[in-house]
């Protein structure tokens, strides 16, 4: 069997250290030991080189032995050597324990996102910029890839729909909407108008509901099937949107939620998408609660903290099937 320790050598002020160190070396290597027991001593390291990692090995499953011939070596052997002060062992057995710290902070109410020592001070990353390096030109590059492919594949698809919305009610083709989005800065979203046209909308108005008089009847389908999201691909062009992010809130339910949700406005540290996480995983359509919303603020804030390349094309592969169910669109 093997007995792994680590020696941590404590020297007087007025010794040189790598004589010290020399000696104690020596002094593990040359110690005098049975002959069933073997030593390997390991180069010192450390700021100073003070810590040695020393391992007795027996050919006997002893451990009592080993650990007295280790107090025998520190007590009677290391301490004996001139300029060494004081010898502490820790280690002992190759085990891996794991080791967790209650910081006593009760009031977060999202966990850290990391750790790390300052200036000898230590801190927790409760929040770090979203897509830093390298990570805003590669999802910019993957949004205009797939903005591009997906319009030349609905193109025909634009005119059909242009021509059925102009066909069943009065109004214009597209609808522009006022939202926010990264940084919380001002961005006009496009939406294929999904229900009855009016001149003087009203700022306040409710989200969309079940078997709702606004929607009209070529807007019920489009709303079913998320046809009615197509033009946000040309918000995505423009920079405003992102193929995957957020969901975009009306202003009256941005306004709503931030003073009812701590953090809701964290959703903004990203750029708003066509789709998302909190969509992919059921908490698409109506919000009637707060707590639905808060739900899909949770999901919005994981996949900021946690964005990649592959977890974007998880959402989108994800949407497909979500949009066919057609669940909680109207």
């Amino acid at each position: 069997m093997a007995f792994p320790y680590f020696i941590k050598i404590i020297f007087d002020d007025d010794v040189e250290d790598f004589f010290a160190r020399q000696q104690v070396n020596n002094q593990l290597r040359n110690v005098s030991l049975p002959t069933d027991v073997e030593p390997d001593v390991q180069p010192p390291y450390g700021p100073t080189g003070e810590i040695f990692r020393y391992t007795l090995k027996s050919k006997h499953d002893d451990t009592r032995q080993l650990l007295t011939i280790q107090n025998w070596i520190i007590d009677r052997q290391l301490r004996a050597v001139p300029g060494v002060a004081d010898v502490v062992a820790f280690g002992g057995q190759e085990k891996t324990y794991e080791i967790s710290i209650h910081p006593a902070l009760n009031e977060l109410e999202y966990p850290p996102q990391g750790f790390a020592i300052t200036a000898g001070v230590a801190r927790l990353t409760v929040q770090q910029r979203p897509l830093s390096g390298w990570d805003a030109p590669v999802k910019r590059a993957e949004d205009i890839v797939v903005a591009t492919i997906a319009l030349a594949i609905v193109a025909p698809l634009f005119v059909l729909i242009a021509v059925a919305i102009k066909i069943d009610s009065r109004g214009p083709i597209i609808f522009r909407q006022e939202r926010h989005g990264f940084n919380n800065n001002r961005i006009l979203m496009f939406k294929f108008r999904s229900m009855l046209h009016e001149l003087h909308p009203d700022p306040n108005i409710p989200q969309a509901r079940r078997n709702d008089p606004r929607v009209t009847r070529v807007g019920a389908f489009l709303r079913r099937t998320s046809l009615d999201e197509l033009p946000q691909l040309l918000n995505v062009l423009r920079g405003d949107m992102s193929m995957v992010g957020p969901r975009p809130h009306a202003d009256a339910h941005n306004e709503k939620y931030a003073h009812l949700i701590d953090g809701y406005l964290g959703r903004h540290r990203m750029k708003p998408g066509i789709t998302g996480w909190a969509q992919v995983n059921g908490l698409r359509g109506e919000t009637e609660t707060t707590e639905q919303m808060r739900r899909r603020l949770e999901h919005d804030l994981f996949y900021i903290a946690n964005w990649s390349l592959l977890l974007d094309i998880k959402v989108i592969l994800m949407t497909f099937p979500v949009v066919l169910r057609g669940t909680n669109a109207y």
